[in-house]
């Protein structure tokens, strides 16, 4: 295992890898959980129908350029969040381990769906700043725009709007909704993944690999896809709505839940709900067994540069 630095970085890298390919649906799901945004039924625009609709008219309108809008910083919140649940989820489990049961090695259903939960929201808490410019960059649109627009250049140029805009506070918007939704998905996918890593190993003989990696992580995503809907899709639309809106249109969670609900109706918080299934399964799926990858690695580079005594037990 590597440092908590070394699997911070690696976490990072890994995720980095998984956005580049799921990235253009996450850039249809926030426009599609954006468009009609508070319009009685009848009079909200579909631009947007699906997945492969989506990005078909993105890329047509707007090119490759548009469907990858906001990819920069998506790479900076995705260092940020994911080197946080893959960087401190097993110091914490261990930790808690030790503390409980005197074993660290020990394995409970409790710490670690806690663990996982506590990991991801301290990553939503740290990554939150770029989450809230990366959703308004990828909003944006000169073609078919939805939701309030925002024209920023990049990241910094988004972070010092907002900051010189509404102070410190409003890089904070909508921090509550990301805590929310990452809580719901980080509860499960990495004590998922540990748990049916070590029962493929047990019961069918699996040998430490990518093909180990590979079905581990796809029935970690498979839980978190049913796991996270529907609080997850509630959460993850009300988060949109919250870091994307201009001003105070919504107070809270609560208030956008409940205009949503009472303008739109109850399934306007589903929308983005394929997108949101067509990005997460493979995010999941990416993200972890290239973690192995970049974890092994991060621990070539540690063992050629820190002492022996800086590097944890393997």
């Amino acid at each position: 295992m590597s440092t908590t630095g070394g699997a911070f970085i690696a976490g990072g890298l890994a995720a980095c890898g998984a956005v580049t390919a799921t990235h253009p649906f996450e850039t249809v799901k926030i426009r599609m959980q954006l468009q009609g945004e508070l319009q009685q039924k009848g009079h909200q625009p579909h631009h947007y129908k699906g997945p492969l609709h989506g990005v078909s008219v993105i890329v047509r309108n707007e090119g490759l350029r548009g469907i990858y809008r906001g990819l920069g910083t998506a790479y900076i919140y995705q260092v940020l969040l994911n080197g946080c649940r893959l960087g401190f989820y097993e110091p914490m489990r261990s930790t808690l381990a030790s503390v409980i049961f005197k074993d660290e090695n020990k394995q409970s259903l409790g710490i670690n769906m806690f663990c996982g939960a506590a990991s991801g929201v301290i990553g939503a808490a740290f990554g939150s700043p770029f989450f809230l410019v990366k959703t308004r960059l990828q909003s944006y649109s000169p073609f078919l725009p939805v939701g309030t627009q925002h024209e920023y250049r990049g990241a910094w140029h988004g972070l010092n709007s907002i900051y010189k805009a509404e102070g410190f506070r409003g890089l904070y918007r909508g921090v509550s909704a990301a805590m929310i939704r990452t809580g719901f998905g980080s509860s499960v996918q990495l004590p998922t993944y540990f748990f049916a890593k070590r029962r493929l190993q047990r019961h069918f003989g699996m040998e430490e690999g990518p093909a180990l990696h590979l079905t581990s992580s796809a029935v970690s995503g498979f839980v978190v896809c049913c796991f996270m809907h529907p609080p997850g899709t509630l959460a993850d639309t009300v988060m949109s709505r919250l870091y994307n809106q201009n001003g105070n249109l919504y107070k809270g969670v609560f208030d956008c839940l409940a205009k949503t609900v009472r303008t739109e109706g109850l399934f306007a918080i589903y929308k983005g709900f394929l997108p949101h299934l067509a990005r997460i399964l493979p995010h999941t799926i990416l993200t972890l067994s290239l973690a192995e990858q970049t974890n092994k690695l991060m621990r070539g580079v540690e063992r050629s540069i820190l002492p022996a005594s800086m590097l944890e037990k393997p």
